[in-house]
């Protein structure tokens, strides 16, 4: 088995060959923590998680490496308008931890291991140190300039030494301007200079830097930050880069310049997979429409984190996903089935080679297959869908204890779902209350049994009788 991705640098699906034996590399671009990170967000790191769970199976030594983008303009935005009687050093420091706090908590919540990334922050001492080498190398070979409010690459040296600025997305030669780009955020549409370092303007915080004599103190521009993050936590080249798709172009471009200008070596990273948005109801979210949506606000909807992992699941990475209360209703109706499936592995003794055993070693290669075909996230939540189908319609003797515990930690370990802690036993309170029930019914008490169905409903558990006797499943 191998695994096949869909890389935007060639346009294709091709096999993952590891460029070091044994291990794969993957480097994913993770928040601006300048505010609560919103669902498309979420939906990206969702995407990587996948990637590494998939590669993971193959028996690969992964090392995934995720930044903090804790200084750029929005964080430096943000700190001076929340903390305007700090320092600006230390009032950027306490908005971009307090964030990055809340963005670890969401990640956990949406099932997303935490405990498998390497974190780097752009603000720390040693990536700072590594961002100043690399201008001053960019400079000194020529592929960066010294201007009045900063330092810039420059693309036209970049194409001069025989590169290719444009390896992601198509750019003309119309569409590459001469002008200097001096924000973060602009045009996606054009082609410019962009800055490397920016030099210290009032109430910004700073860090001392000479550059060939010139005192050039003030701080880094966003795209130089990536590339040395990766170089720090990977080496280069490394072998897989992950983001959203509008991460393409500028910024992914621009890591691949500055990271390989003056290098003999051309390759940044091997590969790079790009999830495509989040839509909600159908439009690009934006404040402006009123349909922008963080996860807290989910969960003030109702929506269960775990929900909308499965939600984002539903969809292949490289189409949009389209969010909606009425598909999270869907997805939450999906998921109840599978958690109350789950629990037959409560209410089966079966151990030895029972009926669903081959059902449940063929739907575990298929799921192997489904996740090698480019994450085919979709074909795998079909064939979870058929095999619970027909776990639920065999007679309970018939359903594997050990072939369905197996398939659960199988669905956790490559989808991140948590179907086996959100699926517990059911206390001897309740299953106290079970039996009383199924003794009324027996003795034909039905206006008792009705009644301990409607307080076991109360609790969340739904009974359900068949000719083999009363089955219980969750009810919310």
């Amino acid at each position: 088995m191998t695994l096949r991705l869909h890389n935007t640098l060639t346009k294709k699906a091709e096999e993952l060959t590891p460029l070091r034996e044994g291990s794969v590399s993957i480097y994913s671009c993770g928040p601006t923590v300048y505010d609560h990170v919103h669902i498309g967000n979420l939906s990206a790191f969702i995407a990587a998680d996948i990637l590494r769970r998939a590669v993971d199976a193959h028996g690969l030594d992964v090392t995934h490496a995720m930044n903090f983008t804790d200084v750029d303009d929005k964080t430096i935005r943000r700190s001076r308008e929340k903390y305007p009687e700090l320092e600006p050093m230390e009032a950027l420091k306490k908005l971009t931890e307090e964030y990055g706090r809340i963005f670890l908590e969401d990640m956990r919540l949406v099932g997303n291991d935490t405990e498998a990334l390497t974190f780097i922050k752009a603000a720390d001492d040693r990536t700072i140190e590594g961002m100043r080498q690399l201008i001053t190398d960019l400079h000194r070979n020529g592929f960066a300039y010294i201007a009045d409010d900063g330092v810039y690459f420059s693309i036209e040296a970049y194409r001069k030494s025989g590169k290719t600025y444009g390896q992601l997305v198509e750019i003309t030669e119309q569409s590459t301007g001469s002008e200097r780009i001096q924000n973060d955020e602009y045009d996606k549409e054009s082609a410019h200079d962009f800055a490397l370092w920016k030099t210290k303007k009032d109430g910004e915080p700073s860090w001392e830097f000479t550059l060939d004599g010139h005192d050039m103190s003030g701080r880094p521009g966003w795209h130089i930050e990536c590339s040395v993050m990766s170089k720090l936590t990977l080496d280069q080249p490394f072998d897989i880069h992950t983001g959203g798709i509008d991460l393409a172009f500028p910024h992914h471009e621009n890591e691949i310049a500055q990271s390989t200008a003056g290098e003999e070596n051309p390759v940044y990273s091997s590969m790079f997979l790009h999830n495509e948005h989040i839509l909600v109801e159908g439009k690009k979210m934006s404040k402006s429409l009123g349909n922008f949506y963080t996860l807290s606000d989910l969960i003030e909807k109702g929506v269960d984190p775990l929900v909308f992992r499965l939600l984002v699941l539903q969809s292949h990475y490289r189409k949009p996903t389209n969010f909606s209360l009425d598909n999270a209703k869907a997805a939450a109706s999906r998921m109840l089935h599978w958690r109350s499936v789950a629990a037959l592995r409560w209410q089966t003794e079966a151990k030895g080679e029972v009926v669903s055993d081959d059902a449940i070693r063929t739907a575990l290669l298929d799921i192997i297959l489904a996740l090698d075909d480019d994450l085919n996230t979709v074909e795998v939540l079909r064939i979870i869908d058929a095999l619970f189908t027909k776990l639920e319609n065999l007679p309970l003797d018939q359903v594997s204890k050990p072939g369905l515990n197996t398939f659960i930690h199988t669905i956790d370990n490559m989808l991140g779902l948590q179907l086996k802690n959100t699926t517990p036993d059911i206390s001897e309170e309740v299953r106290q209350l079970l039996d009383k029930r199924q003794d009324a019914r027996q003795s034909g008490d039905y206006e008792t049994s009705d009644r301990l169905r409607g307080e076991l409903l109360a609790r969340g558990i739904e009974a359900r009788d068949t000719a083999g006797g009363s089955i219980w499943s969750y009810s919310k």
